[in-house]
């Protein structure tokens, strides 16, 4: 075993038993994750990490299954063209790992979460999340986006109004003592983020085109 490692694990260990700065967790990051982050993407896994390590150093945060479907499908969605494909797995890993987040836990709490509501109507869906949320949560911009991404996935929501559907979420919103107004910001920076990249990733795509072209 190289002194490397050896300081590596000493380091992690020590750090487990503490609270990780930012920069603890961008150092422990680097070391899990030795790959290029191609440019589109590298502000979105900065900000998701300094996000993790914020939590962590909250006493009052609990890693309930809203968290874990927020922190996986975002994650998901805003990597979704990211190339190598294979490095996906080890990158959510080490963002979660690095600030002291069990991402293996996080994965199978967030796939059996979406397995319940699968295929649930909207109606039935605001009932089991009202049900299932009776003890207080912390609020958390990840969180918003899991319950977001819950009603969101419920098998009529598509087929309502905008205004409608804004109204459904900000009442479960209020239902479950969240901010409505952190929630409403939240979601509207996450959606214009999802569409700004859409769009970065479609004018990468012309360009590659013409030069293959020229």
């Amino acid at each position: 075993m190289s002194q490397h490692t050896l300081w590596l694990l000493r380091f992690t260990y020590k750090k487990l038993k503490e609270k990780l700065t930012v920069s603890d967790s961008k150092k422990l990051f680097h070391e899990k994750f030795p790959y290029v982050i191609p440019g589109l993407y590298k502000r979105i896994v900065d900000e998701m990490l300094v996000e993790l390590n914020l939590l962590n150093h909250q006493n009052e945060f609990v890693q309930d299954q809203l968290f874990c479907v927020g922190l996986t499908q975002t994650f998901k969605e805003l990597t979704k063209g990211y190339k190598p494909e294979k490095h996906l797995s080890p990158l959510f890993d080490s963002l979660c790992n690095s600030s002291n987040f069990e991402s293996e836990i996080i994965k199978e709490t967030s796939e059996k979460t979406l397995k319940i509501f699968k295929d649930k109507s909207l109606k039935d869906v605001i009932n089991m999340l009202i049900e299932k949320s009776k003890s207080k949560l912390y609020p958390s911009r990840i969180l918003n986006l899991g319950l977001y991404s819950i009603i969101s996935g419920s098998k009529d929501f598509d087929d309502m109004k905008d205004s409608a559907k804004n109204k459904i979420i900000s009442e479960t919103v209020k239902s479950l003592n969240l901010s409505v107004n952190k929630a409403e910001k939240d979601i509207g920076i996450y959606k214009s983020t999802v569409i700004k990249l859409q769009q970065a990733k479609e004018l990468i795509e012309e360009s590659r085109v013409k030069e293959k072209n020229n």
